[in-house]
């Protein structure tokens, strides 16, 4: 598998030369050793990507040729999860491995009981993680939302489910058709979604659903639950 790498004007005509410079390209040359006849991925992060060689290296800039180039469409189901804020790096790592489970919108949650503060570096974080797990298209991160703009969230999907330790319904019974558009996954705190917004989540239209017997830390929950639901909606 091709290293991949993101630029802004992605070019898109097999033949042509371009000066690849940006950090991503000094990252190559200074870390990654890139030599001349090298070939790599370059993407826009919206899912057109072109496969390059390098033709010439400078110290901090290369030029490459444009080998091959494509276009890669979206799943038929977008999938979004809300975040609980997690506290310290556990940010970071949840953002992380939605990321690499290929969600499409990560919604960082102010629960009740979130300990974690956002960052204006969590859009830099999904597009390292997007770098590392080779998609072509970088997720969105929004700003932090609250519990009523996670309620409208709900009612503008197709599907949402939140995962809870108390609900008595396995996944697998929640999910009854595999044609959903707009999926939610609600991820709660590590300590845990109140009464309170249970209530309103479920009154907005949201499944409730129990992920397994264990109980999951809620930066690493996201990438569970983002797994079962894409495998019994036949997204995977």
């Amino acid at each position: 598998m091709f290293t991949l790498f993101f630029v802004e004007n992605l070019p898109t005509t097999v033949g042509s030369e371009y000066e690849f410079k940006n950090d991503d390209a000094n990252h190559a040359i200074r870390v990654l050793r890139t030599q001349v006849d090298d070939q790599f991925m370059l993407s826009d992060g919206k899912g057109a990507w072109s496969k390059v060689k390098a033709t010439q290296m400078q110290k901090k800039s290369m030029t490459v040729q444009v080998l091959e180039t494509g276009y890669q469409e979206p799943l038929a189901t977008t999938i979004t999860v809300v975040q609980a804020l997690p506290k310290g790096d556990r940010s970071k790592e949840a953002i992380e491995l939605l990321t690499e489970a290929g969600v499409d919108r990560i919604i960082p949650w102010l629960a009740s009981r979130s300990i974690g503060k956002t960052s204006e570096k969590f859009q830099i974080t999904a597009r390292e993680a997007s770098k590392q797990s080779r998609r072509f298209r970088i997720p969105e991160v929004t700003g932090v939302a609250h519990t009523d703009q996670i309620c409208e969230a709900i009612r503008l999907s197709d599907l949402a489910i939140v995962f809870h330790e108390s609900a008595q319904t396995k996944l697998s019974d929640q999910i009854t058709s595999g044609n959903v558009e707009n999926l939610l996954i609600i991820i709660g705190p590590e300590g845990g979604i109140t009464d309170q917004e249970l209530a309103v989540f479920t009154e907005a239209g949201a499944k409730t659903a129990l992920m397994g017997r264990p109980i999951l830390r809620s930066a690493h929950a996201g990438l569970a639950a983002v797994s079962a639901v894409s495998a019994l909606l036949k997204v995977w």
